[in-house]
């Protein structure tokens, strides 16, 4: 048995009844009890801590170079979701956030190093703790 469950085993039945009771409802076919991960808003969860999702490291590693502000800033908005999990993650993205500005667009050296830096940085997310709370 696993453990962070409680010594006192809680029912299915029990786990139905109390959001009934509260005037909440839940769907079923959404719901998993007892799972050693979980995927949720593009992270995976489970006793190691919260990481980022594989899925979304492979969209970031394999972004082709942009071309235009539009796809740049599609990929600063991917890579924001997780600056949480990158050192220094401001400094990295500076030069392509200025990029990203109203006409000021143009690919050149710099640029390519830092957008290959981030996407290095992306794909070594560490692992974050989850609190213990017992």
């Amino acid at each position: 048995m696993n453990h962070i469950w409680p010594p006192q085993p809680v029912t299915i039945s029990g786990c139905r009844k109390l959001p009934l009771e509260n005037s909440l409802f839940v769907k079923e076919s959404k719901c998993s009890f007892g799972q050693p991960r979980v995927e949720y808003l593009g992270h995976i969860i489970s006793e190691d801590g919260v990481e980022v999702d594989p899925s979304k490291i492979k969209t970031m590693v394999e972004s082709p170079t942009p071309k235009h502000v539009w796809a740049l800033r599609g990929f600063l908005g991917l890579t924001d979701y997780y600056r949480k999990f990158v050192k220094d993650y401001e400094n990295i993205n500076a030069p392509l956030k200025t990029l990203s500005q109203k006409d000021a667009f143009n690919w050149g050296p710099d640029a390519e190093a830092a957008f290959v830096k981030l996407k290095d940085a992306m794909t070594s997310a560490p692992v974050l703790a989850l609190p213990d709370f017992l």
